[in-house]
């Protein structure tokens, strides 16, 4: 089960299942009664669960670290988890927990409300790396611990989201930190210690990250001893290993779903499971850049993507596209908003609009001497976005435009993100329950946070802060649905699809439940022959 926030970057159409030079297939090889096989498409950069921000390592986390609460997989209520109750002031200003007493880290050391209280410190620290979190919790005006098994947070102004903000904080044990030490480049990045069900063994760099049963676990202790995440980044030799049955657990892409998962020999093996999932994918353009500045060329560059054929042609219909920046399935998206059509007539009058004519006959189009030329961004472990990359630049050329790809590892690519150092990238957004756009479209997001496109409106940020303040779901869901229709109106994204969740699981793996948010391997089984 995926932690409630923030929301997560993840490499667009490389699933991060939602866990909560090969011959032809064969079957019989790599699987032991002992491990669990989990395909990760990508390599988390860190696995210290306050600076991550990626859905691979949150991925990993999920079994690592715990909060005080959680949602109930099934009903997506809020349950105790480290805390056992709480307790909300009639202000909803006030938020005190009473947590367990027979917690312990997985280095034996008790777990306490000064953990709490030194987790908070550190999102709110601006040395600390925790923009994409920080945000959550600025209006938290101090977090005490009470006595070493009572925590109380105190708001300056309500906040509709604020007890699960409170209780899915990602916590770390303060014991393992020395007063100067630099937070973001400590050891449990690489070796993380948590409270929860499975203990972190060992990672090797590109290959695989491994976990072992926390046997001293406090709460119900889950069936599989070992969990081996597996780190092939060509999805294409991860579906080989998975036939070869090197894999239990991995996210298909839709070629793979459609037409090279179909056969009786691999039905045999393996289930095929398909469910929705709060996300979408999107190009992002930079605009920073004085190319995608005016909003008539982000208008344009959308117009000129034909996203439906895509939809149907490359992906084969197993999605939806989308125009803004909420869950297609949830009540905060507007559906009023339609997508911008493939109409490469109207984006051609929108760049002429825009000054972006060939006016020394080059095929260029230029404007104030400067040709209209950029690059796009890809990580090198996604084939669909090498496949929309390519036939994006296919189309802007016959427009007079000239887009280079670039390709980067994804710990590379992430880093360029970050540091704004990038003309136009796609990627997706991982999102929670309940919709805060704030880490993502606030203005105050852009240095550090995830805002990295630089995306700026008074309108949008009045909304936001507005939202946050607004209990009345209703109330609130019209503020989100005009949000919705400004972005759209502004292109900082052009908004690709909402996709499904495609997983293939072995059928060796027992009591596979599809929940709300997904999968929840703890409670799997291995069967024995």
């Amino acid at each position: 089960m995926k932690m409630a926030l923030p929301v997560r970057l993840y490499l667009s159409f490389i699933f991060a299942i939602i866990l909560i030079g090969l011959n032809s297939p064969t079957y019989g090889k790599g699987l032991t009664d002992e491990t669990l096989l989990i395909h990760l498409g990508a390599e988390p950069a860190t696995l210290n669960p306050i600076i991550a921000t990626d859905a691979y390592a949150s991925q990993i986390n999920d079994y690592i670290y715990e909060s005080l609460l959680k949602r109930d997989e099934a009903t997506m209520e809020l349950v105790p988890l480290l805390a056992k109750s709480w307790t909300v002031s009639d202000d909803h200003l006030t938020y005190t927990f009473s947590l367990r007493n027979d917690v312990k880290w997985h280095d034996g050391v008790p777990f306490k409300a000064k953990d709490v209280v030194f987790s908070f410190e550190r999102i709110m620290d601006p040395s600390v790396d925790a923009m994409h979190l920080r945000n959550y919790y600025q209006d938290v005006i101090k977090v005490e611990a009470l006595d070493d098994y009572t925590v109380k947070f105190t708001y300056r102004q309500p906040y509709f989201k604020a007890l699960e903000v409170c209780g899915t904080m990602p916590i770390v044990p303060s014991h393992l930190f020395k007063e100067g030490e630099d937070f973001n480049t400590h050891f449990i990045g690489r070796s993380p210690v948590g409270t929860g069900p499975y203990i972190f063994k060992r990672w090797e760099t590109g290959k695989e990250i491994v976990l072992a049963r926390n046997e001293s676990y406090w709460g119900i202790s889950p069936s599989i001893p070992r969990i081996v995440f597996k780190i092939i980044t060509d999805s294409t030799v991860a579906l080989q290993v998975l036939k070869q049955e090197g894999l239990d657990v991995m996210g298909l892409r839709p070629i793979q779903w459609v037409y090279q998962t179909r056969g009786k020999r691999f039905n045999k093996h393996f289930q095929k499971l398909t469910y929705s999932v709060p996300q979408y994918n999107f190009i992002g353009w930079n605009m920073r850049r004085p190319i995608f500045r005016d909003r008539r060329v982000r208008q344009a560059m959308t117009l000129l993507l034909d996203r439906q054929t895509i939809l149907e042609k490359i992906l084969f219909g197993l999605g939806t596209v989308v125009s803004g920046p909420f869950y297609l399935e949830s009540p905060d998206y507007n559906k009023s908003i339609r997508p911008y059509p493939y109409d490469p007539e109207k984006a051609k009058k929108l760049l002429e609009e825009a000054g972006w004519i060939d006016h020394d006959g080059d095929g260029i189009r230029d404007k104030d001497g400067m040709p209209f030329s950029f690059e796009f961004i890809i990580s090198s472990g996604s084939k669909f976005a090498e496949q929309l990359a390519t036939i994006f630049q296919e189309r802007l050329k016959e427009m007079g435009i000239i887009m280079e790809i670039r390709r980067l590892e994804w710990a590379v690519f992430i880093q360029k993100i970050q540091s704004h150092d990038f003309d136009a990238c796609t990627l997706g957004w991982s999102l929670g329950w309940e919709s805060d756009p704030y880490q993502v479209w606030h203005s105050s997001q852009q240095e550090g946070g995830s805002n990295f496109v630089g995306f700026v409106n008074e309108e949008v940020d009045r909304i936001i802060e507005e939202a946050r303040r607004e209990f009345n779901p209703v109330k609130r869901r019209t503020l989100y649905q005009r949000l919705h229709a400004i972005v759209h109106e502004e292109q900082p994204y052009t908004f690709l699809f909402t996709m499904k969740a495609l997983v293939a699981v072995h059928r060796r793996i027992g009591n596979v439940h599809v929940y709300p948010m997904g999968l929840n391997p703890r409670e799997w089984h291995i069967i024995s022959e």
